[in-house]
């Protein structure tokens, strides 16, 4: 059940409303290398430079070079791409229909750690299925990390999301699938939902 002070709804995108599979983009960084599955993880979890990508630190060629520096492959543009957007699957119908009618009911705002590449990527995926451009059609306020330089869990995007909107915090419920970033936001008074499996948005506003 959804607390009744809630006024406003901001929802992570990765896991709660596209359903990821990270393992497909190991699997396809190892099969563009030669590598081993686990070596190819093993290199990623040491690197921060995904990091430095979410906050816009790096634009999108120099984090292919990034990659083809990690990975020690010679490869295209475009395979660097498609391996890095294997993690991104679908977004289940009701999930669109959902946050339209929650839109008639609460402020609904996503607030995503991403990058330029896979924001293409998605909105690609919405208007495959929609017709709609973007995101932001489903949305009052879509926000993006590589976008405002900075990421979850850091407060200051939350604090940033809440003063551009006039919103309080205590007012305010924040969806997610990663803790760090559920304890990001209770820090600020915002009251949180993990999201433990994608399913749970829908079972929740049942």
């Amino acid at each position: 059940m959804i607390p009744h002070e809630i006024k406003n709804l901001v929802f992570d995108l990765g896991g709660v409303i596209i359903n990821l599979d990270v393992s497909r983009t190991h699997r396809a960084f190892a099969n563009l290398t030669g590598c081993a599955i686990e070596e190819v993880k093993s290199k990623i979890s040491a690197q921060s430079f995904f990091n430095d990508y979410e906050r816009g630190a790096l634009n999108d060629d120099e984090f292919r070079a990034h990659l083809r520096a990690l990975l020690k492959a010679k490869v295209t543009d475009a395979q660097l791409d498609t391996a890095w957007n294997a993690m991104l699957l679908d977004i289940p119908r009701e999930k669109y229909q959902l946050l339209l009618k929650l839109k008639s009911s609460y402020r609904v705002f996503l607030l995503s750690n991403t990058n330029n590449i896979h924001l293409q990527a998605v909105n690609k995926i919405v208007l495959n299925d929609t017709g709609h451009p973007g995101l932001g059609y489903y949305f009052h306020r879509d926000y993006y990390s590589h976008l405002m330089n900075m990421r979850k869990p850091d407060p200051e995007i939350f604090q940033h999301v809440l003063a551009e909107n006039n919103l309080k915090a205590a007012e305010t419920y924040f969806l997610d699938d990663n803790v760090e970033n559920i304890d990001g936001a209770k820090s600020l008074g915002i009251q949180t939902v993990h999201i433990t499996s994608p399913d749970r948005v829908l079972s929740l506003f049942a």
